[in-house]
């Protein structure tokens, strides 16, 4: 049985609106599904309220097929529909489904963009920040050891678990909603101490120290230890916010890890002791050149014609410091007529971008910068994709998977390299 606070209570009662009691009730049967008996307040949310594409609206065309019948009947399992209104929580809205400006490019069509480009006003209209990225983190929302959160996206939980030192489960499209209107989360998980202790160990015996080796490393420690917390130490070397951006994509991919430490660089693990909580490793991986060489083959297992036809890059999306890189790699070159170069990132680091000179670089030789959405999300490639050449073990994890192409994983070099010879030039083994 959930225990309600006098001010839980009276947001369940009704006083401060309709669909704030629907939030509460849905949070509530979330929270006693769990096994939580109370919850933690919350002022900071991530998630993808109200919007919907246009089949989902066709569904609930009964009930106006509108912002406010998704978000009643859809995100709060409301048996009827009621009045929205602006969110009471810190809220922002992760990556969106297109580009707003390159979507015909995307190829989406006129009815796509307008279905859009309707939630996106309805999404600021209701006081949500309208961030459009799986990295909040890299557009101005960064919490701080210790805070609450309810967020979704899979790398951006594990980054804030990880890296930060924030709280939060992995959550859903109906737990986060709810939470934007009442600034409440169940007492459950990561938001726990004795939740957030490592159980196995991986012990890195190769140089880790760069983003594809850390990316490798990531994918390697997924798949062995699934959605346990793992405890690495050993050869890991300049650890960097990106580093650890594509280790956790990794991971959260080959596996469900939600959670990692890192010794004496994560903030959680100071000492093995504290991160195993005093503890034992239930069980030791080691990451040596053997499982380094089957890591980087199973990434590869989809690749086999070295004609590349699309590049993709930025999953997650790009920091200002890999544009910047991308930029240097390809300025004097162009893509080939046969291939497509398209990087994404958030419209608040696209922005940067613009200002210092990197997006007409990239433009300059063909590539198109894009934002809010990625490959997987929108499942738009350009026409014609057989192979395509990526440098995010997560991308390569689910892209060819998702629209049955083949698909190379290599270096940023290697991959911008690919996407001005059209060929896939990348080592034949680790």
């Amino acid at each position: 049985m959930v225990s309600l606070t006098t001010a839980e209570q009276a947001m369940l009662d009704g006083e401060q609106g309709a669909a704030t009691a629907k939030a509460m009730n849905l949070l509530i049967r979330y929270a006693e599904a769990l096994g939580a008996e109370r919850f933690v307040e919350t002022n900071n949310v991530a998630g993808v309220p109200g919007s919907s594409t246009p089949w989902i609206k066709e569904y609930y065309k009964a009930d106006g097929g509108d912002y406010r019948a998704i978000f009643s009947r859809f995100d709060l399992d409301s048996d009827e529909v009621v009045d929205v209104p602006r969110m009471n929580a810190f809220s922002c809205h992760l990556q969106g489904g297109m580009d707003p400006e390159l979507w015909r490019e995307q190829g989406m069509t006129e009815a796509q963009h307008a279905n859009f480009a309707y939630d996106e006003g309805q999404v600021a209209a209701h006081g949500i920040q309208v961030m459009k990225t799986c990295t909040p983190y890299l557009a101005g929302n960064v919490p701080v050891m210790g805070e609450h959160c309810a967020w979704m996206e899979s790398s951006a939980v594990v980054f804030c678990n990880s890296v930060i030192g924030g709280r939060t489960n992995c959550e859903g499209r109906e737990s986060t909603s709810a939470a934007m209107l009442t600034k409440r989360i169940p007492d459950w998980g990561f938001h726990r101490d004795d939740f957030r202790y490592g159980r196995h160990a991986v012990r890195v015996e190769v140089p880790v120290d760069d983003i594809f080796e850390w990316g490798m490393l990531g994918y390697f420690t997924g798949d062995a230890v699934q959605d346990t917390i793992p405890v690495l130490d050993g050869a890991i070397g300049a650890p960097s916010l990106i580093r650890h951006k594509h280790f956790g994509a990794a991971a959260a991919s080959s596996g469900g890890v939600e959670m990692y430490h890192m010794v004496g660089i994560t903030p959680e693990a100071p000492s093995a002791e504290r991160a195993f909580g005093g503890g034992k490793a239930e069980e030791v991986f080691v990451y040596d050149a053997a499982a380094r060489a089957r890591t980087y083959e199973r990434l590869n297992a989809v690749g086999d014609s070295r004609d590349v036809d699309f590049v993709m890059l930025g999953c997650p999306h790009y920091s200002i410091e890999q544009i910047a890189q991308a930029a240097h790699l390809i300025e004097g070159r162009s893509v080939s007529a046969s291939s497509a170069l398209w990087i994404f990132t958030s419209r608040a680091v696209k922005a940067t971008a613009d200002a210092s000179g990197f997006t007409r670089i990239l433009e300059r030789a063909g590539a198109r910068l894009m934002t809010d959405t990625c490959s997987s999300i929108s499942q738009a490639v350009p026409p014609g994709t057989r192979v395509a050449a990526l440098d995010s073990a997560k991308q390569v994890h689910y892209l060819p998977a998702i629209m049955g192409i083949e698909g190379w994983y290599g270096t940023t070099a290697e991959c911008i390299d690919a996407a001005c010879t059209g060929r896939w030039a990348g080592r034949l083994a680790a």
